[in-house]
């Protein structure tokens, strides 16, 4: 075959569909269906309605006509000139309510019959406009009635094309041989539709098929949109499973039946490690079908139970107790070996045991999830059950996110200073500024139990906003009762300048309570500087000419601490107190802080070692010409008035320089 042959098969297979699609011949899906079918009862209702208010028009009409006039001398001969209105009026009554009913949720079941009823409510509506039409037409008159009947009914019943065409053209022709052969004049004479009336007829056919089939079309693509927006409002876009919002639905079923049953039931929560690693490979393409095919292997191994994709690569599923290890096993094997020899892959898992089965799905999913994230870093689990200290740790952790906002209104966070010192005498030079919580409810709690979460949800700039305050408050009140002061280290982390204008904090608050900036030293962690250098350049640059002292936090404690050597400038290097850990005898450690300090004093800094816990720890960094020392050997962290006590009682000697 050569190609225009083959060209002009495809026009006309191309024009073949476009027929089909236009005459209605295709498979409808059952949500399109039934919006077609709710479509047809709300215009049944509108048009029962029209239906009700005419023929309530035409009785109050023939009151004043036959009654008030005396022309109807009895009730009897009222209701016989009047006999069709009323039996149009009752049923146009019964479908309405009949439609109206059938329009709510808990009717839906008797729908099947609606189209029975409409449909004999149609015959009665054509009925009764050809008989009044041939009564007209035999006195001379249009056959209007009919013509309005027909519109109701192809507005009652708005079929697929092809019937619509069928149905409407049998009408207008079954009408029109009527009209032709057994309609006559008062004479006796046989009546005929003339030529003109006959093409006015036609036409006024050929624009009610045309509206019909254009509403069908119209409420057809109108049903299929509404089918895409109620299918994307259950389902997650890429992968085709439930998403959360429809899981949530799904699962308060699935636990009433399994509470009902006495089944326990297990939430899952399901990581995909190295996803990034595997995306930066294979690109968003590779991703996107790696994450379809997660979401088929839980398809295949949590069948007609609830799942569903939670965001990212997460997933979710609320799934029988019993074995449900095994079939976590396969979905991690299916994972873990398909792409073994392309990009290491794995899950980790966390599990959760529902104890509670009217809790909302969305929270005790949480739960799975805080296991889930407890295996980071541990290569050789891949599933963990939330347990009881799981527990006490997750509310404690919602319970710092939920009051972290109340605790700093309500001064419930506290600042402890950390004493630092010169190293060479020994006298007070500063100290560090550090955040404890001290709660009405939870007691005290350690920077360990609140700081991290703050940090993982992206509050901790609120903790720390809070702490400047607070020094910079207590400052102004010594200043105010010419008590001595010292200077204060703050810290500064990634999420500070992320979060808010920590730059435009700091001098808000400067400002505020009028303390000189040299009492004010900014700590930077060394993570903060990994992200966004522009960024965290032009900060440091204006700090530093507003005055303050810039600072190097925790210095090798990550894997870039030689690189921001190189990319920023500081005042001050403080050493991370990791070095000090199995100090003792360890002569690497010593060499690499002689090192360090070395450097240091090459590029013009000062020094400061923190988690300074020994004589021998002290001996060493005086020898290796260390400026600063902070920790445990000098003092824990504690209050203002603690640290003024002690340089009352001379326990700590205020140094007279500071720089």
């Amino acid at each position: 075959m050569d190609n225009n042959a083959m060209g002009n098969d495809k026009k006309q297979s191309g024009i073949a569909y476009s027929i089909k699609q236009a005459l209605g011949f295709y498979h409808n899906t059952p949500y399109v269906a039934r919006y077609q079918q709710e479509a047809n009862l709300r215009s049944s209702t509108f048009m029962s309605g029209v239906v009700i208010l005419l023929e309530i028009w035409m009785i109050l009409r023939n009151i004043r006509m036959n009654v008030l006039t005396g022309k109807c001398t009895s009730l009897s001969m009222f209701f016989e000139y009047t006999s069709s209105y009323w039996f149009l009026l009752l049923v146009g009554i019964v479908t309405l309510i009949y439609c109206r009913l059938l329009l709510r949720e808990k009717m839906q079941r008797l729908r099947k019959y609606s189209e029975v009823w409409i449909t004999v409510f149609s015959g009665i509506c054509l009925y009764f406009g050809m008989t009044t039409s041939m009564k007209d037409f035999s006195r001379g008159r249009m056959i209007t009635c009919f013509l309005t009947m027909t519109l109701f009914v192809a507005c009652l019943l708005i079929w697929r094309p092809y019937i619509s065409i069928l149905l409407l053209s049998a009408i207008a022709y079954g009408f029109y041989q009527l009209l032709n052969n057994f309609s006559f004049d008062r004479e006796g004479n046989a009546l005929h539709v003339n030529a003109g009336d006959q093409i006015n007829y036609i036409t006024f056919f050929i624009s009610l098929i045309m509206i019909a089939i254009s509403i069908y079309h119209q409420r057809y693509r109108e049903a299929l949109k509404s089918q895409h927006l109620e299918i994307a409002a259950v389902t997650d876009e890429l992968t085709g499973i439930p998403n959360m919002a429809h899981f949530s639905e799904l699962a308060v079923s699935y636990l009433a039946e399994g509470e009902q049953k006495g089944i326990e039931l297990v939430y899952l929560f399901f990581n995909i490690e190295n996803f990034q690693t595997f995306n930066d490979r294979f690109g968003y393409s590779g991703g996107n079908d790696l994450l379809i095919s997660m979401a088929q292997v839980i398809r295949d191994n949590f069948p007609d139970e609830p799942y569903a994709r939670q965001s990212d690569d997460h997933f979710v599923v609320l799934t029988k107790s019993e074995g449900y290890e095994r079939r976590v096993g396969a979905v991690r094997n299916s994972l873990k070996y398909k792409h073994k020899a392309e990009v290491y892959m794995d899950v980790k898992v966390g599990s959760y045991r529902v104890r509670d089965y009217t809790a909302d799905p969305r929270l005790e999913v949480d739960h799975a999830r805080y296991a889930s994230a407890l295996l980071k870093n541990h290569e050789e689990e891949f599933i963990r059950e939330y347990d009881d200290q799981m527990d006490k740790d997750y509310r404690l952790r919602q319970y710092v996110l939920n009051n972290i906002d109340r605790a700093v209104k309500e001064g419930y966070i506290k600042v402890y200073y950390q004493p630092v010192v010169w190293s060479d005498d020994g006298e007070l030079c500063g100290c560090e500024a550090l955040a404890r919580w001290d709660d009405p409810e939870m007691g005290f709690l350690s920077p360990g139990k609140f700081i991290p979460v703050l940090e993982e949800c992206r509050q901790i700039h609120k903790l720390d906003k809070c702490v400047y305050e607070i020094v910079c408050r207590k400052m102004r009140e010594c200043l105010d009762k010419d008590l001595p002061i010292f200077p204060t280290s703050l810290n500064f982390s990634r999420l500070d300048f992320e979060l808010m204008d920590a730059v435009g904090e700091l001098e808000k608050l400067v400002e505020k309570y009028q303390i000189p900036r040299k009492y004010l030293h900014v700590e930077i962690t060394e993570s903060a500087l990994s992200d966004d250098v522009s960024r965290l350049q032009k900060s440091m640059r204006i700090l530093r000419e507003k005055g303050y002292s810039i600072w190097l936090d925790d210095f090798g404690s990550g894997y870039s601490s030689m690189n921001v050597l190189k990319d920023y400038k500081f005042d001050l290097l403080k050493i991370d107190m990791v070095f000090l850990k199995n100090f003792t005898g360890n002569e690497n450690a010593h060499k690499i802080i002689k090192s360090i300090l070395d450097l240091a004093k090459d590029l013009g800094m000062m020094t400061l070692t923190e988690g300074v816990e020994t004589q021998e720890a002290v001996d060493f960094l005086q020898s290796a010409g260390c400026g600063r020392l902070q920790g445990y050997f000098y003092g824990k962290p504690m209050t203002y008035d603690e640290i003024y006590a002690k340089l009352q009682d001379g326990t700590y000697k205020l140094a007279e320089e500071f720089i």
